[in-house]
């Protein structure tokens, strides 16, 4: 098979944190986390957000999906049934790629992949971009793992960055990760194997 480079993450950057809102509750039964008055809709599926205040779910999370209305999201995680009333804050801490066929899922037998990660000035220092993969069919969150040697830490200058790594597995799927992300915008992930 031919090489193949496609785009996996185009212009994407922080979002507004939402806080001190206490119309926002927690139902176990679909993952999903609902308001009434308060706008969730700024937020994307593969955005990852922290929740703090809560009484049983303070935690990271990865969005599913976002209500048309912007009064739910449903998270990738499992939560806890948890009843509007608390002064909750939602704060954007990063996003991950949608999913993207790795070498696995070829059957190629070399797995090298190279991937590239073209940032604009002025990336807030202490982001940090990575490449996961999983040998899942159908993967889940929990299936996900960190690809060693694909870490990039911002540093805070005003230079645009644009840095590559290769790494080398038979994985099913592969995705970026970006976490820390306060400001700015990484223009592009590229992906070549």
């Amino acid at each position: 098979m031919a090489q193949t480079s496609t785009t996996i993450l185009a212009s994407k950057g922080h979002k507004n944190d939402i806080g001190a809102a206490t119309d926002i509750r927690f139902e176990a039964s679909g993952n999903t986390i609902a308001t009434t008055t308060t706008n969730l809709g700024a937020l994307l599926q593969y955005d990852i957000i922290i929740i703090t205040g809560s009484t049983s779910n303070n935690s990271t999370f990865t969005i599913k999906s976002v209500a048309t209305n912007g009064l739910s999201i449903t998270v990738e995680e499992v939560i806890a049934e948890e009843a509007a009333g608390d002064s909750v804050t939602i704060n954007h801490v990063g996003f991950v790629s949608a999913k993207f066929k790795g070498d696995g899922y070829y059957s190629q037998p070399d797995g090298v992949h190279t991937i590239s990660y073209q940032l604009s000035a002025g990336y807030a220092a202490g982001a940090v971009i990575k490449m996961q993969g999983t040998l899942a069919t159908t993967p889940t969150e929990s299936d996900w793992f960190d690809i060693s040697g694909t870490d990039f830490t911002t540093d805070g200058t005003t230079t645009i960055k644009n840095v590559s790594f290769n790494f080398t597995g038979n994985l099913v799927w592969v995705r970026a990760k970006a976490t820390g992300v306060t400001d700015d915008t990484i223009n592009s992930i590229l992906l070549n194997h």
